[in-house]
């Protein structure tokens, strides 16, 4: 379960479609998500995992760099698989958000994939890979709901 079943979790309803292969987003799919302080959802492909040509990474990228100039953009959710360790993509990815001068906010996902242990040694070594802060980093499981309560909590104070 990845970028799409968290959305779905997140937001507590079916939004998102779910499939069985990494990759499948191919387009900006974007989500309005009503509350107290309503805002716009926006879903990007991932860079990570996709089968992607590399004119489709080029796009990929170029529609990236267009939605974090946004002057409307208040922060970036940023999906990091607990799992593996920050890649070079990953590195590049902290850069550009970085360089953007956003506010970001990680989300490590598929935590029910390791002992409690392990989570917590992954997570304190994406922290320190890409440079987060403690409160930058949530350790979420779309599958066990862990982390997901945290997760709304620092995404409504990004768009309040």
């Amino acid at each position: 379960m990845g970028k799409s079943s968290l959305i779905n979790a997140l937001l507590g309803r079916r939004v998102a479609k779910v499939s069985g292969t990494p990759g499948k987003t191919r387009a900006l799919n974007v989500y309005a998500v009503p509350g107290l302080h309503p805002f716009y959802l926006l879903d990007l492909p991932g860079y990570g995992y996709a089968r992607a040509s590399k004119t489709e990474r080029a796009a990929f990228a170029g529609l990236l760099r267009h939605v974090i100039t946004r002057p409307r953009l208040v922060g970036i959710v940023w999906l990091l698989d607990i799992r593996h360790d920050a890649s070079a993509g990953d590195r590049d990815m902290q850069d550009l958000l970085a360089g953007a001068g956003a506010r970001v906010l990680a989300a490590a996902t598929k935590s029910d994939k390791l002992s409690r242990t392990r989570r917590g040694e992954h997570a304190l070594a994406l922290r320190q890979t890409l440079g987060l802060d403690e409160d930058q980093l949530v350790v979420t499981s779309a599958q066990t709901n862990e982390g997901l309560d945290e997760l709304r909590e620092a995404v409504a104070v990004l768009v309040s």
